[in-house]
């Protein structure tokens, strides 16, 4: 059996070595995130990963989604995301709305605490604080949401008024725009034309907000005492909001494009949304008789650390959204990177080393 081995040297079959990192060589994030790129496990992952961000940010052809689910507002990464927006990297933003009700506390003037393990879960709900694993929202913060959220459904409504997710979100960042309180992903968002979606809207603090409100003006409605209405009634109020007005309008927003990138951080209904978008034009061909461009992912990046063998979307890979139709395979000219790691770790030094090659380049 031994003679039948061959004893191959790698380089004749056209395999990359890998370098040891040499950190006295390194000067730059840029220069760092390259250098891992030639070592293994996570960190080449991350070293592919500011490649590919790269190619993507300089296709000036190349329109990009990104997808952020997770607690990334409150683990105060929201000024990142700001810049990636502010610096024209991004063409669409779809999110949690949870993500984006933490969002805008920040936007507001208001802050977020470091949670002292030594205090009960009890306790911190007495005292009006939320706990999201080691940090803390104060429910006044959102109540503090809740006013301005309001505030915009009563004075900003649509011409033909109804509401969807971008609708509020564009309308919501033209007032942040307008009070100039703080960052925020909305503002940020509304300043640069990016259209912002929340696709589980219900299942977020905004989305009670607007069915609170929609309550309430029942109750103005009626002209009865509060204890006059039965809570069947209060609970028939709904707001005029379409979710399908998101559906299109994102469908609309990629269709002229040449190529098309997307930035995923962690997964869930944001990734799944915004990438069922090439098998929506591709079923609406077969059943409508249609013959529009399906637009195919090219660039795909993915921050999370979900595996893939739990079986959930979080965690599944790019080149199984290939047998769906949503993603150019890699012999089509498809590149991914799917990096297993925290977001609150590798993604500020990932947009560091991006931002600091294309300062370099103006």
């Amino acid at each position: 059996m031994s003679g039948e081995r061959e004893f191959h040297d790698g380089r004749g079959d056209g395999l990359k070595p890998l370098k040891s990192l040499d950190l006295s060589s390194v000067n730059s994030f840029g220069e760092l995130l390259q250098a891992m790129s030639s070592t293994a496990f996570s960190g080449r992952r991350l070293g592919d990963a500011y490649d590919i961000l790269l190619e993507m940010a300089q296709d000036s052809d190349c329109k990009v989604v990104l997808t952020l689910s997770g607690a990334m507002t409150v683990a105060k990464q929201g000024s990142i995301i700001c810049d990636m927006i502010d610096r024209g990297l991004v063409h669409a933003v779809v999110a949690t709305g949870a993500l984006i009700a933490h969002g805008l506390t920040e936007s507001i003037g208001l802050v977020h605490y470091q949670y002292n393990p030594t205090d009960s879960d009890e306790t911190l709900y007495k005292k009006g604080y939320n706990r999201i694993y080691d940090t803390l929202e104060m429910e006044s913060n959102l109540n503090n949401v809740e006013k301005l959220v309001r505030s915009v459904l009563r004075e900003s409504q649509p011409e033909d008024g109804v509401w969807s997710s971008a609708r509020l979100c564009r309308a919501l960042g033209q007032r942040l725009s307008e009070i100039n309180e703080g960052r925020g992903i909305l503002r940020s968002a509304f300043e640069q034309n990016v259209p912002v979606f929340i696709p589980a809207f219900t299942d977020s603090e905004i989305g009670l907000d607007v069915s609170t409100w929609a309550m309430s003006e029942l109750i103005a409605r009626s002209g009865k005492p509060l204890e006059e209405l039965e809570q069947e009634e209060i609970l028939t109020a709904l707001p005029s909001f379409n979710p399908f007005l998101d559906l299109q309008e994102y469908a609309l927003l990629m269709r002229d494009a040449v190529t098309f990138g997307i930035f995923t951080i962690g997964g869930g209904v944001p990734r799944n949304w915004a990438q069922q978008v090439a098998p929506y034009y591709e079923i609406a061909n077969y059943r409508l008789g249609t013959e529009w461009k399906e637009p195919r992912f090219r660039y795909g990046i993915r921050i999370c650390p979900e595996p893939v063998h739990w079986g959930g979307l979080s965690g599944c890979t790019y080149s199984e959204g290939v047998s769906w139709g949503k993603f150019l395979s890699p012999q089509d000219g498809g590149r991914f990177a799917e990096v297993y790691s925290d977001a609150t770790v590798v993604l500020p030094l990932l947009m560091k080393a991006v931002f600091e090659k294309l300062d370099s380049q103006t």
